[in-house]
């Protein structure tokens, strides 16, 4: 696929497929979530996204796998009522504004207590005076520490802390360490209410 607009810088390609990013302004049309789902469900069904800029031009070469497989005719509906809380403490540690408010909703729907802070710095601190059963932990969190740095330094404290890492893109290397550290379970954003569920519920059964 290619338009034949102005292209994209450089460093505008570079970020494209992360989750809000986007050049319109707020209150307009757009979240800036279009793309990262694109990749997401490319990557999670064992495909590829390819994007430049030549010429004035901007490309994007969407990558199939190729299967021998019969389509399945079944359909598999999941209750997120079946994953609900029993009113634990989640800590939300995402840079991300909308994205907070988002995990917020859904995490009190689920019937979790819920906290929000915006950098690995606030949550290190907050840590001093407080304990959570689990993080559901952003990856990806400009300025400051990264997600993995910040499960890093909680774990040296509090070996056994429960996480799901959230992320816009598929299981990175940074994710990869992050659940050798001990974290349970990866979920790609943007996330439904079931998958959420659905993952707090298997980590917080975990041992």
């Amino acid at each position: 696929m290619k338009d034949t607009g102005q292209g994209l810088s450089s460093k505008d390609i570079g970020h494209i497929f992360e989750p809000f990013y986007t050049k319109k302004k707020m209150g307009r049309s757009g979240t800036g979530l279009g793309l990262t789902v694109v990749w997401n469900t490319m990557v999670d069904h064992g495909g590829w996204v390819e994007a430049k800029s030549i010429n004035a031009q901007t490309i994007f070469t969407l990558y199939f796998p190729s299967t021998k497989e019969k389509l399945s005719e079944e359909t598999t509906e999941i209750d997120w009522r079946q994953f609900r809380g029993e009113n634990q403490s989640v800590l939300v540690i995402d840079d991300e504004e909308r994205q907070r408010d988002i995990a917020e909703k859904l995490l009190l729907t689920l019937n979790y207590k819920v906290k929000c802070v915006s950098s690995g710095e606030e949550a290190l601190a907050l840590h001093e005076t407080e304990t959570f059963d689990i993080l559901l932990l952003d990856m990806l969190m400009e300025p400051g520490m990264n997600g993995l740095e910040t499960y890093k330094k909680i774990c040296a404290k509090l070996p056994r802390q429960k996480a799901v890492i959230a992320s816009g893109y598929s299981k990175s290397n940074k994710v990869q360490e992050a659940i050798r550290l001990g974290a349970s379970a990866f979920i790609a954003k943007p996330y439904t209410l079931e998958h959420l569920g659905q993952a707090l519920t298997a980590a917080l059964r975990r041992n």
